[in-house]
């Protein structure tokens, strides 16, 4: 039996009503979900796994020396080898009750990972987010992926996914660094206002205070929309700038999957208990 699209166990179940369901969040908001970055090698798989984290995020890309058959594999650029593959990370991640969040940096790895997908998937009741910078975005230099292609080799396989939908971003210590502008946030409305499904876009905590009118305007555009805070790990924000987000957005609609020290204090701030 399939479970309806957007309903309880399906892939693109809100997660604050999964985690409340499953009661692992007291409240709807979003900065209660407590996130594991980067669970790509075993050593960090396994301690995701073990933690608190009801969210695993991790990146996949495709091996560039041929190994392991073209098989996907568990890495983020620059790496270009992993000791995990994805179905091997699959295997250990479907015991949990965890979510998922799956980062592509190349649409050539995003097909056979769907294939290694499908044959877990009446294993996995529970969000799974799939992830891409379709579009070039503040000060990005890297390549973005091509939004059509990625959002229909994803939906031909699962119609009831979530989409993480992002822009390719930069940040400057010695220099202003812009927001994300009208016509980045525009471009982006127009590739999701055709999706039926539940959109979550990550934005980079840097960028966002000076970027709130236009990310207020796209949150508008569609109930399906929320965002997802990032933090690069040399970039320089405050607390204050984690502080404004959350006063200025609905608290359902924003996550935060940022870095410590500052997740701590930001919890702290906002009277959230950590159990680490």
């Amino acid at each position: 039996m399939t479970t309806p699209a957007g309903g309880p166990g399906s892939w693109s179940e809100n997660i604050l009503e999964y985690f409340l369901r499953n009661n692992q969040i007291t409240t709807e908001d979003g900065a209660q979900i407590i996130w594991y970055h980067a669970a790509n090698h075993k050593v960090q798989m396994n301690e995701a796994l073990r933690s608190t984290a009801q969210m695993i995020e991790a990146d996949v890309i495709l091996p560039s020396n041929g190994s392991e058959h073209g098989q996907p594999i568990m890495a983020h650029p620059p790496e270009i080898n992993s000791d995990n593959t994805l179905q091997e990370w699959l295997a250990e991640v479907i015991k949990s009750n965890k979510g998922i969040k799956l980062d592509f940096k190349s649409l050539a790895a995003v097909e056979p990972s769907m294939m290694l997908l499908e044959n877990v998937k009446r294993h996995l009741k529970r969000p799974v987010w799939i992830n891409a910078d379709v579009l070039p975005g503040p000060n990005g230099n890297s390549r973005a992926v091509d939004a059509k292609p990625f959002i229909d080799t994803v939906t031909s396989f699962f119609p009831d996914v979530t989409f993480s939908l992002g822009w390719t971003t930069g940040w400057h210590p010695e220099k202003v660094n812009e927001g994300y502008s009208w016509t980045m946030v525009k471009e982006m409305e127009y590739i999701c206002n055709e999706l039926n499904q539940p959109v979550t876009f990550p934005v980079r905590a840097a960028l966002v205070r000076q970027s709130c009118s236009q990310l207020l305007w796209l949150l508008k555009q569609s109930n399906r929309y929320v965002l997802t805070i990032w933090t690069g790990k040399n970039d320089s924000y405050s607390i204050e700038d984690l502080l404004f987000i959350r006063d200025h957005f609905d608290k359902k609609r924003v996550f935060y999957d940022i870095l410590e020290p500052q997740n701590h204090e930001f919890k702290q701030a906002i009277g959230i208990k950590i159990n680490l």
